[in-house]
Protein backbone atom coordinates (compact mmCIF):
# COMPACT_ATOMS: atom_id res chain seq x y z
CA UNK A 1 0.00 0.00 0.00
CA UNK A 2 2.70 2.74 0.86
CA UNK A 3 4.57 1.62 -2.38
CA UNK A 4 1.44 2.57 -4.41
CA UNK A 5 1.03 5.71 -2.14
CA UNK A 6 4.97 6.86 -3.23
CA UNK A 7 4.22 6.17 -7.12
CA UNK A 8 1.32 8.20 -6.63
CA UNK A 9 2.90 11.24 -5.31
CA UNK A 10 6.02 10.82 -7.89
CA UNK A 11 3.69 10.63 -10.64
CA UNK A 12 1.63 13.46 -9.60
CA UNK A 13 5.08 15.74 -9.14
CA UNK A 14 5.76 15.00 -12.84
CA UNK A 15 2.67 15.84 -14.21
CA UNK A 16 3.26 19.39 -12.74
CA UNK A 17 6.78 20.01 -13.89
CA UNK A 18 5.36 19.23 -17.39
CA UNK A 19 3.00 21.89 -16.87
CA UNK A 20 5.58 24.85 -16.07
CA UNK A 21 6.07 27.06 -19.39
CA UNK A 22 9.53 26.21 -20.60
CA UNK A 23 11.04 29.12 -19.70
CA UNK A 24 10.77 27.79 -15.96
CA UNK A 25 12.40 24.93 -15.98
CA UNK A 26 16.01 24.15 -14.75
CA UNK A 27 18.18 24.22 -17.85
CA UNK A 28 21.07 21.71 -17.92
CA UNK A 29 24.64 23.62 -17.94
CA UNK A 30 27.44 22.46 -20.21
CA UNK A 31 30.65 23.10 -20.47
CA UNK A 32 31.83 23.61 -24.16
CA UNK A 33 34.65 21.85 -25.18
CA UNK A 34 37.66 22.95 -27.39
CA UNK A 35 38.26 20.90 -30.29
CA UNK A 36 41.95 21.95 -30.29
CA UNK A 37 44.12 22.52 -27.08
CA UNK A 38 45.59 25.94 -27.33
CA UNK A 39 47.89 26.77 -24.26
CA UNK A 40 49.13 30.55 -23.81
CA UNK A 41 51.88 29.61 -22.08
CA UNK A 42 54.97 26.86 -22.09
CA UNK A 43 53.16 23.96 -21.14
CA UNK A 44 52.79 19.91 -21.00
CA UNK A 45 50.33 20.60 -24.94
CA UNK A 46 52.44 22.79 -26.29
CA UNK A 47 55.64 20.59 -25.14
CA UNK A 48 54.36 17.48 -26.85
CA UNK A 49 53.55 19.29 -30.24
CA UNK A 50 57.18 21.54 -29.86
CA UNK A 51 58.63 18.03 -29.78
CA UNK A 52 57.31 16.33 -32.09
CA UNK A 53 58.26 19.21 -34.72
CA UNK A 54 61.39 19.05 -33.51
CA UNK A 55 61.68 15.10 -34.22
CA UNK A 56 60.35 15.58 -37.36
CA UNK A 57 63.90 16.43 -38.79
CA UNK A 58 66.22 15.44 -35.80
CA UNK A 59 64.16 12.44 -35.49
CA UNK A 60 66.76 10.49 -37.35
CA UNK A 61 70.21 11.23 -35.49
CA UNK A 62 70.36 8.41 -32.18
CA UNK A 63 72.39 11.41 -30.49
CA UNK A 64 69.41 14.11 -30.07
CA UNK A 65 66.61 11.16 -29.03
CA UNK A 66 68.77 9.88 -26.22
CA UNK A 67 67.35 12.97 -24.58
CA UNK A 68 64.11 10.59 -24.85
CA UNK A 69 65.39 8.57 -22.57
CA UNK A 70 66.73 10.91 -19.93
CA UNK A 71 65.06 12.25 -16.97
CA UNK A 72 65.41 15.70 -18.87
CA UNK A 73 62.28 14.47 -20.66
CA UNK A 74 59.79 13.57 -17.74
CA UNK A 75 56.84 15.86 -19.48
CA UNK A 76 55.33 14.46 -16.52
CA UNK A 77 57.76 16.23 -14.01
CA UNK A 78 56.77 19.95 -14.44
CA UNK A 79 60.35 21.00 -13.66
CA UNK A 80 61.97 19.17 -16.29
CA UNK A 81 62.94 20.97 -19.26
CA UNK A 82 60.38 18.95 -21.61
CA UNK A 83 57.51 20.01 -19.44
CA UNK A 84 58.43 23.82 -19.36
CA UNK A 85 59.16 24.01 -23.64
CA UNK A 86 59.98 20.60 -24.79
CA UNK A 87 63.30 21.15 -27.01
CA UNK A 88 62.65 24.94 -26.54
CA UNK A 89 63.08 24.91 -22.56
CA UNK A 90 66.96 24.88 -23.14
CA UNK A 91 67.84 25.61 -26.75
CA UNK A 92 65.39 28.72 -26.54
CA UNK A 93 62.83 30.08 -29.47
CA UNK A 94 63.19 28.15 -32.13
CA UNK A 95 60.32 29.60 -34.33
CA UNK A 96 62.77 31.50 -36.60
CA UNK A 97 64.82 28.05 -37.04
CA UNK A 98 61.75 26.14 -38.00
CA UNK A 99 60.63 28.38 -40.32
CA UNK A 100 63.71 28.44 -42.11
CA UNK A 101 64.92 31.68 -41.28
CA UNK A 102 67.61 30.87 -39.02
CA UNK A 103 70.33 27.81 -38.90
CA UNK A 104 70.20 27.22 -35.65
CA UNK A 105 67.96 27.71 -32.68
CA UNK A 106 68.82 30.45 -30.41
CA UNK A 107 71.00 28.33 -28.15
CA UNK A 108 73.88 26.07 -29.18
CA UNK A 109 75.58 24.17 -26.53
CA UNK A 110 78.00 21.87 -28.52
CA UNK A 111 79.95 21.82 -31.61
CA UNK A 112 81.78 24.92 -33.67
CA UNK A 113 78.60 27.06 -33.78
CA UNK A 114 78.38 26.90 -29.83
CA UNK A 115 76.43 29.97 -28.69
CA UNK A 116 79.04 31.87 -25.68
CA UNK A 117 79.64 30.44 -22.72
CA UNK A 118 77.17 32.60 -20.28
CA UNK A 119 74.51 32.04 -22.52
CA UNK A 120 74.69 28.30 -22.21
CA UNK A 121 75.33 28.01 -18.75
CA UNK A 122 72.24 30.15 -18.07
CA UNK A 123 69.91 28.40 -19.54
CA UNK A 124 71.27 25.69 -17.34
CA UNK A 125 71.60 27.64 -14.06
CA UNK A 126 67.71 28.54 -14.70
CA UNK A 127 67.08 24.97 -13.45
CA UNK A 128 69.62 23.98 -11.48
CA UNK A 129 70.60 26.63 -8.37
CA UNK A 130 70.95 26.23 -5.51
CA UNK A 131 72.20 23.43 -3.28
CA UNK A 132 75.79 22.43 -4.68
CA UNK A 133 75.23 24.67 -7.23
CA UNK A 134 75.07 27.91 -4.94
CA UNK A 135 78.94 28.96 -5.47
CA UNK A 136 79.18 28.53 -9.10
CA UNK A 137 79.72 32.27 -9.62
CA UNK A 138 83.69 33.33 -8.92
CA UNK A 139 84.81 29.54 -9.14
CA UNK A 140 87.43 28.18 -10.38
CA UNK A 141 86.08 26.42 -13.43
CA UNK A 142 83.27 29.48 -13.92
CA UNK A 143 86.38 31.85 -14.05
CA UNK A 144 87.92 29.56 -16.35
CA UNK A 145 85.68 29.88 -18.82
CA UNK A 146 83.97 26.35 -18.51
CA UNK A 147 80.55 25.54 -19.77
CA UNK A 148 78.69 23.19 -18.48
CA UNK A 149 78.20 21.16 -21.04
CA UNK A 150 81.53 20.69 -21.48
CA UNK A 151 81.49 18.10 -18.19
CA UNK A 152 77.72 17.00 -18.40
CA UNK A 153 75.88 15.07 -21.54
CA UNK A 154 71.84 16.29 -21.11
CA UNK A 155 71.71 14.06 -24.52
CA UNK A 156 71.78 10.66 -22.54
CA UNK A 157 69.84 8.33 -20.62
CA UNK A 158 72.43 8.49 -17.98
CA UNK A 159 75.10 11.31 -17.19
CA UNK A 160 78.61 9.96 -17.53
CA UNK A 161 79.71 12.48 -15.25
CA UNK A 162 77.37 11.36 -12.55
CA UNK A 163 77.83 7.74 -13.00
CA UNK A 164 81.08 6.41 -10.92
CA UNK A 165 82.39 4.33 -13.54
CA UNK A 166 82.75 6.52 -15.90
CA UNK A 167 83.18 10.08 -13.51
CA UNK A 168 86.72 10.20 -13.72
CA UNK A 169 87.56 10.01 -17.13
CA UNK A 170 85.23 12.80 -17.59
CA UNK A 171 87.71 14.74 -15.25
CA UNK A 172 90.61 13.58 -16.71
CA UNK A 173 89.82 15.16 -19.96
CA UNK A 174 91.18 18.42 -18.45
CA UNK A 175 92.79 17.24 -15.91
CA UNK A 176 95.99 15.31 -17.18
CA UNK A 177 98.61 15.43 -14.55
CA UNK A 178 96.08 14.12 -11.68
CA UNK A 179 95.26 11.15 -14.49
CA UNK A 180 99.24 10.50 -14.97
CA UNK A 181 99.52 10.53 -10.95
CA UNK A 182 96.23 7.87 -11.18
CA UNK A 183 98.69 5.58 -12.64
CA UNK A 184 101.53 5.28 -10.10
CA UNK A 185 102.35 2.83 -7.26
CA UNK A 186 100.39 3.83 -4.67
CA UNK A 187 96.86 6.21 -5.59
CA UNK A 188 93.26 6.62 -4.85
CA UNK A 189 91.33 3.62 -6.66
CA UNK A 190 90.41 6.68 -8.60
CA UNK A 191 90.22 4.42 -11.69
CA UNK A 192 88.71 1.23 -10.10
CA UNK A 193 85.57 3.05 -9.58
CA UNK A 194 85.63 3.02 -6.01
CA UNK A 195 86.83 6.65 -5.04
CA UNK A 196 85.79 9.41 -7.59
CA UNK A 197 86.54 13.06 -8.06
CA UNK A 198 82.84 14.15 -6.43
CA UNK A 199 83.93 12.20 -3.57
CA UNK A 200 86.58 15.51 -2.32
CA UNK A 201 85.63 18.00 -4.63
CA UNK A 202 82.50 19.83 -5.66
CA UNK A 203 82.98 21.25 -9.41
CA UNK A 204 80.29 23.88 -8.87
CA UNK A 205 82.18 25.52 -6.36
CA UNK A 206 83.60 25.57 -2.52
CA UNK A 207 82.99 28.38 0.08
CA UNK A 208 86.47 27.19 1.47
CA UNK A 209 89.32 26.11 -1.14
CA UNK A 210 90.04 27.34 -4.29
CA UNK A 211 90.92 23.39 -4.92
CA UNK A 212 87.30 23.05 -5.01
CA UNK A 213 87.07 20.86 -2.21
CA UNK A 214 83.89 19.82 -0.17
CA UNK A 215 84.70 21.13 2.93
CA UNK A 216 86.24 24.23 4.15
CA UNK A 217 89.78 22.56 4.74
CA UNK A 218 91.97 19.71 3.33
CA UNK A 219 92.21 17.93 6.70
CA UNK A 220 87.86 18.34 7.04
CA UNK A 221 87.48 16.88 3.38
CA UNK A 222 90.41 13.73 4.50
CA UNK A 223 88.20 12.97 7.69
CA UNK A 224 85.55 12.01 5.18
CA UNK A 225 86.94 8.57 5.10
CA UNK A 226 89.71 8.85 7.66
CA UNK A 227 87.83 9.63 10.21
CA UNK A 228 90.16 7.67 12.73
CA UNK A 229 92.92 10.22 12.08
CA UNK A 230 90.37 13.20 13.06
CA UNK A 231 90.83 13.31 16.94
CA UNK A 232 90.70 15.09 19.28
CA UNK A 233 94.01 13.23 20.54
CA UNK A 234 96.35 13.95 23.57
CA UNK A 235 99.52 14.12 21.89
CA UNK A 236 99.38 16.14 18.22
CA UNK A 237 101.63 15.97 15.49
CA UNK A 238 101.41 19.83 14.35
CA UNK A 239 102.31 19.08 10.54
CA UNK A 240 99.50 16.57 10.35
CA UNK A 241 96.95 18.69 11.82
CA UNK A 242 98.12 21.73 9.64
CA UNK A 243 97.40 19.83 6.77
CA UNK A 244 97.10 15.79 5.24
CA UNK A 245 98.94 17.44 2.28
CA UNK A 246 102.34 18.23 4.17
CA UNK A 247 102.71 14.66 3.77
CA UNK A 248 100.40 12.81 1.20
CA UNK A 249 99.55 13.08 -2.45
CA UNK A 250 96.26 12.18 -2.66
CA UNK A 251 96.44 11.65 -6.71
CA UNK A 252 98.94 9.06 -6.32
CA UNK A 253 102.89 8.73 -5.76
CA UNK A 254 105.33 6.20 -6.15
CA UNK A 255 105.98 5.83 -2.51
CA UNK A 256 104.19 3.79 0.16
CA UNK A 257 100.84 5.40 1.89
CA UNK A 258 100.79 8.25 -0.81
CA UNK A 259 103.68 9.58 0.78
CA UNK A 260 105.16 12.51 -1.13
CA UNK A 261 108.71 11.02 -1.16
CA UNK A 262 110.93 8.43 0.72
CA UNK A 263 109.91 8.12 4.60
CA UNK A 264 112.90 8.78 5.83
CA UNK A 265 113.60 11.94 3.78
CA UNK A 266 110.28 13.11 4.30
CA UNK A 267 110.51 13.03 8.12
CA UNK A 268 114.11 14.57 7.78
CA UNK A 269 112.39 17.72 6.22
CA UNK A 270 111.50 18.97 9.36
CA UNK A 271 113.37 17.09 11.64
CA UNK A 272 117.16 18.04 11.23
CA UNK A 273 119.78 18.67 13.26
CA UNK A 274 119.40 22.57 12.99
CA UNK A 275 116.14 23.29 13.22
CA UNK A 276 115.33 21.06 16.22
CA UNK A 277 117.08 18.69 19.20
CA UNK A 278 115.46 15.43 17.35
CA UNK A 279 118.64 15.59 14.87
CA UNK A 280 117.26 13.58 12.66
CA UNK A 281 118.37 10.63 10.47
CA UNK A 282 121.50 12.21 9.21
CA UNK A 283 123.79 12.80 11.80
CA UNK A 284 123.66 14.93 14.86
CA UNK A 285 124.21 13.07 19.15
CA UNK A 286 120.14 12.83 18.96
CA UNK A 287 120.06 10.33 16.07
CA UNK A 288 119.50 6.84 16.23
CA UNK A 289 122.71 4.70 17.74
CA UNK A 290 124.83 2.76 15.26
CA UNK A 291 124.13 -1.21 16.10
CA UNK A 292 125.91 -2.71 13.57
CA UNK A 293 130.29 -3.79 12.64
CA UNK A 294 132.29 -0.50 12.84
CA UNK A 295 133.60 1.84 15.29
CA UNK A 296 131.29 4.82 14.64
CA UNK A 297 129.29 5.65 17.88
CA UNK A 298 126.42 6.88 15.58
CA UNK A 299 124.74 6.70 12.10
CA UNK A 300 121.97 7.85 10.63
CA UNK A 301 118.48 5.42 10.68
CA UNK A 302 119.11 5.95 6.45
CA UNK A 303 122.49 4.08 6.96
CA UNK A 304 120.91 1.42 8.84
CA UNK A 305 118.21 0.31 6.48
CA UNK A 306 115.83 1.75 9.03
CA UNK A 307 112.11 3.94 9.13
CA UNK A 308 111.02 6.15 10.97
CA UNK A 309 107.50 4.12 11.54
CA UNK A 310 109.63 1.28 13.42
CA UNK A 311 109.40 2.96 16.09
CA UNK A 312 106.95 5.67 15.42
CA UNK A 313 104.18 4.32 14.44
CA UNK A 314 101.58 6.56 15.73
CA UNK A 315 102.72 9.25 13.71
CA UNK A 316 99.69 10.75 12.95
CA UNK A 317 98.95 11.42 16.79
CA UNK A 318 98.17 9.62 19.95
CA UNK A 319 96.18 8.99 23.06
CA UNK A 320 98.68 7.03 25.04
CA UNK A 321 100.01 9.06 28.08
CA UNK A 322 103.70 7.57 27.31
CA UNK A 323 102.79 8.71 23.93
CA UNK A 324 104.12 11.95 23.34
CA UNK A 325 107.14 10.48 20.81
CA UNK A 326 104.68 8.87 19.54
CA UNK A 327 105.96 5.67 20.52
CA UNK A 328 102.40 4.22 20.98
Amino acid sequence: MKQKLVLKLLLGIALALSALPASAQPRATTTPVATTPVATTPGQIASQAEVKTCLTCHGGNPKVTAILQSPMAKLGDKRTPFAMGGCEGCHGDGTAHMQGKAPYPSIVFKGPHASPVAVRNEACSGCHEGGTHMNWKGSAHEVNGKACTDCHTAHAPVDPVTVKATQVEVCFTCHARERAESFKYSHHPMREGKVVCSDCHNPHGSPGDTKLLKEFTVNETCYNCHADKRGPLLWEHQPVRDNCLNCHNPHGTNQPRLMTEQMNFLCASCHTGESNNSGGAFGGHGSIPFRGGGGTQFNSALGNQRACLNCHSQVHGSNSPAGAFFFR
